[in-house]
């Protein structure tokens, strides 16, 4: 059954920790027509919805994260918290004061309505799910915040893909978003993460035992891991600097191993082989594919008069963060978001070795512009990391 509050009172979520909810959003229409029935939205949160319903935060994960953005690793969590440290009590996002909402996006693998979830004929959605935008995703997760009494975010935050929903909130529904925080994205997806995306999707549509994306029920360890795993390895590349992997890794041997025609691996290998195995025990394939096409189709200025056209339409108090060695979604791409949004601080460059993966590890630099955008007093202390 939903999971809605009362009419009036402050609300506090089944599980203080934040464990994961549900909700039936009903059939959500689509940007390229057509409906997906009876959506799911899986989502957890932290801290209490207001009696006015004025301190909500929505948080917004990327490509394979989830609605677990702190906490342990543990039963109904592969991993532990994406953002550990930034959602507590006296920590960035305080949930003695804030109410903060985490949906896992739409066409995933982790509690929402997804490739892997049963169609209305009972099997699952397969082949036969159907093509998701950002705009798709972004009807969910407004579907899901009506039946949390939710009008109007005090905050919506995301980075990566996760930035590429906030910043389809904040054009899309302008009144409903009082602050916006983009991390490490792009107003609209570029000719060359296309391409990197275009290699992961063809790893995934190559495997053999993909089936045409219904494998669901080929047996245990019978679905495209592999090509999977390729996917993985492709983007993981991408995540990373080219600074840090020579630094980190360089022409090293894995220990043990001959790579020289011995058939050993080089340790960027092994550590790329690493993650590609860690993702393959953990998430769809299906859902890799939906959501890596659903990135590419983003474009805030699609059908808007483009891009600086779209942006003008933000009324929210903002704030873009990119990582200076991020190679995937550049510098570049993140100031044309800060320039072209009314009510934007210039734009802050995390300084970070990590590439774009740096919006994840730089937390304590995260969280000190949000306490910016929030009005917080900068210095002020912040629960033990």
């Amino acid at each position: 059954m939903p999971a809605v509050p009362p009419a009036s009172g402050a609300w506090r979520a089944g599980d203080p920790r934040g464990g994961r909810l549900f909700a039936q959003v009903g059939d959500i229409s689509l940007e390229r027509g057509g409906r997906l029935e009876n959506v799911g939205m899986a989502y957890e949160t932290w801290g209490e919805l207001s009696p006015s319903g004025d301190n909500a935060v929505l948080v917004l994960h990327a490509l394979t994260g989830d609605s677990h953005v702190v906490g342990d690793a543990g039963p109904g969590h592969a991993t532990a918290g994406w953002w550990n440290g930034l959602i507590g009590p006296g920590r960035e996002l305080d949930t003695d004061r804030w109410f903060v909402v985490a949906p896992n996006v739409l066409g995933g693998c982790q509690g929402s309505t997804g490739p892997s979830s049963p169609a209305p004929d009972g099997r699952p959605y397969g082949s036969r799910f159907p093509y998701l935008t950002v705009r798709d995703q972004v009807a969910a997760e407004r579907a899901l915040a009506d039946q949390l009494g939710i009008g109007r975010w005090a905050l919506v935050v995301g980075g990566s893909m996760g930035g590429m929903r906030a910043l389809e909130w904040a054009v899309t529904e302008p009144e409903r978003v009082e602050r916006l925080y983009v991390l490490a994205s792009t107003p609209a997806a570029t000719g060359d993460q296309i391409a990197w995306c275009s290699a992961q999707l063809m790893a995934i549509r190559s495997d053999a035992n993909f089936r045409g994306g219904d494998y669901y029920d080929a047996g245990p360890g019978q679905g495209p891991h592999a090509g999977l795993g390729v996917a993985r390895r492709i983007a993981h590349t991408t995540y990373r600097s080219e600074a840090e992997i020579n630094l980190r890794f360089g022409r090293l041997p894995q220990q043990g191993e001959n790579p020289l025609g011995g058939g050993g691996r080089f340790a960027v290998e092994s550590y790329l082989d690493h993650h590609a195995n860690k993702l393959t025990h953990r998430f769809d394939a299906n859902s890799y594919l939906v959501l890596t096409e659903a990135m590419n189709s983003h474009d805030v200025g699609r059908g808007r008069g483009g891009v600086a056209a779209a942006l003008g339409r933000v009324t929210a108090r903002s704030a873009v963060a990119a990582i200076s060695s991020d190679r995937l979604y550049t510098p570049e791409q993140n100031a044309e978001i800060a320039a072209g949004i009314p009510d934007c601080a210039p734009l802050r460059v995390i300084d970070s070795p990590y590439g774009h993966d740096g919006f994840l590890v730089e937390v304590d630099r995260v969280g000190e512009i949000l306490l910016e955008l929030l009005g917080e007093p900068a210095g002020r202390e912040l629960a033990a990391r």
